[in-house]
Formats: structure tokens, C-alpha cells, sequence
């Protein structure tokens, strides 16, 4: 398993799948994004199977907070 970077180690994202299909993702107590129809199929089944940092990763792209390499530091 690999390591989680310090910002999702610190407050990592949180999910819930509804009984509706919705994927409900969360960060901070706070509810970032609703994934539905699809995607929200897709991500639900990626994230059965996936280890803690797999699932950190699969929830940062499904809100769009990943790095895209183009960041300054």
C-alpha cells in the first residue's frame, strides 16, 4: 500500500454510495461532490475493490482536487 500525501493523510476525503446509486463525497464534514448516474456506477465498483490510498486517489479526481502537474510549489 502506498502512502497518502500529507494534505489527505491530515483530512482525507470520505464517501458513502446511496441506495439511489449516488456516490456522496465528502472532506472536512463538508459534502464536496454528488457523483450520479454512470459515473456514479463506475466509481462505486472502482472503489469496492480499492486500498485506502486507491481510494483517496479515485475520490480526489471524481472532485477534481487532484495535482495536474502544472502546480508551483
Amino acid at each position: 500500500m502506498s502512502e497518502l500525501p500529507p494534505g489527505l493523510a491530515d483530512d482525507p476525503f470520505d464517501y458513502q454510495v446511496t441506495k439511489s446509486g449516488q456516490v456522496r463525497v465528502s472532506r472536512g464534514g463538508r459534502e464536496v461532490v454528488v457523483v450520479g448516474g454512470r459515473d456514479a456506477d463506475r466509481l462505486a465498483a472502482k472503489l469496492a475493490s480499492a486500498d485506502e490510498a486507491q481510494t483517496q486517489h479515485l475520490l480526489a479526481r471524481a472532485t477534481g482536487n487532484y495535482r495536474r502537474g502544472n502546480e508551483r510549489r
